[in-house]
């Protein structure tokens, strides 16, 4: 409701400045010349008011991509990453290319060729080499750029599933996510959600032989430098497996499999105390401290430190509590994560207790 009445204070405003602006332009009508053609000093302030404008713009700009800049994520922490970031990298570079070129003649112009009392303007109706030019010097860009993009698209999803990649079915649910390795075997159990029942609830079948010995787990525990092959599943509705730090998205779609792979290559340790993450959390922290300031005096609980980890994240609105759907992710050596799986109950003993 408050929204709304400020809305409506706003609008009132503006139409009480309109009316002001009206009433002060009928009190001048009598001072000076107002037929609505433009003088060469209107011309000259309007070229000027363009060029500041180009200044201010670029000026803007800057600003923005220096101080936005403590938003980027880290180096990729998978191998398809870095080629990913490559391909955004050089479509930025482009972008901004293309952005300060045209902007900078479109501002510089207006200035240059202003109206002036007895110069007449000089344009063509058409111009075959000057649309040949700004028609195919952007195909030519877009198409480099698209099938760049194909070649780098084609690489990340086209892959082997050979023996040495470990398979993981991510579990997909309102509001949450479950983790299942295949066993010995390396092969991951029939499942199907009309199997959910009791302590089942994934709906692997019971039945199968492949399913008695896979793991299931609240927390993603993956081997550095090792491929990992995803197949995700939907209980209920359509998720978004999101990983940004490995730059890495798949949807999670009901009724079918979808699958995507990719090589972590920095532990969680690592990424913990590289330097972008060591003066993210410092900065986190002291925001949390000052917080937790008010908090206390409030009488209320102070916020927890904040300690860096990777997560899934769902990354469609799937719901109320969609903003709780998130799962941690620990990469780490070989060793270590085969001592972690070692330590995890296999399904067929879970059914059995």
């Amino acid at each position: 409701m408050t929204e709304i009445l400020i809305i409506i204070v706003v609008g009132l405003l503006g139409i009480t400045f309109w009316q002001m602006s009206k009433i002060l332009k009928l009190s001048q009508s009598g001072k000076k010349d107002d037929n609505g053609v433009a003088t060469d000093a209107d011309n000259k302030t309007q070229g000027k008011l363009m060029l500041w404008f180009a200044v201010l713009f670029y000026a803007f700009m800057i600003y923005n991509f220096w101080d936005y800049s403590k938003f980027y994520l880290p180096e990729a922490a998978s191998k398809h990453g870095v080629d990913y970031d490559r391909l955004m990298m050089l479509s930025i570079l482009i972008i901004v290319i293309v952005q300060i070129v045209t902007q900078f003649l479109l501002h510089y112009f207006s200035f240059k060729y202003k109206g002036e009392k007895g110069k007449r303007a000089l344009f063509f109706a058409d111009n075959d080499k000057l649309e040949a030019v700004w028609t195919i010097i952007p195909v030519i860009v877009l198409a480099a750029l698209i099938i760049y993009g194909l070649f780098t698209w084609s690489d990340i999803m086209n892959f082997d599933e050979d023996e040495d990649a470990m398979v993981v079915e991510l579990y997909a649910y309102q509001f949450g996510w479950k983790a299942r390795y295949a066993g010995s075997d390396n092969t991951l159990g029939k499942a199907n959600v009309r199997f959910i029942k009791g302590i089942n609830t994934l709906g692997l079948d019971e039945s199968d032989p492949y399913a008695a010995d896979d793991k299931i787990t609240t927390e993603l525990h993956l081997p550095v430098n090792k491929r990992v092959i995803f197949k995700f599943r939907s209980q209920d509705i359509l998720h978004s497996a999101y990983f940004p730090f490995f730059r890495a998205q798949m949807n999670v779609v009901p009724g079918m499999i979808t699958q995507f792979s990719f090589v972590p290559t920095i532990t969680s340790d690592e990424m913990r105390n590289s330097k972008y993450m060591v003066d993210k959390v410092k900065e986190i922290n002291e925001i949390r401290a000052e917080n937790s300031e008010e908090l206390v005096a409030k009488g209320e609980m102070p916020l927890d430190p904040y300690e860096f980890d990777y997560y899934v994240l769902c990354n469609k609105i799937c719901g109320i509590s969609h903003y709780n759907m998130q799962m941690k992710i620990i990469v780490e050596e070989e060793e270590d994560f085969q001592a972690w799986l070692a330590q995890q109950q296999e399904f067929g003993e879970s059914i059995k207790q």
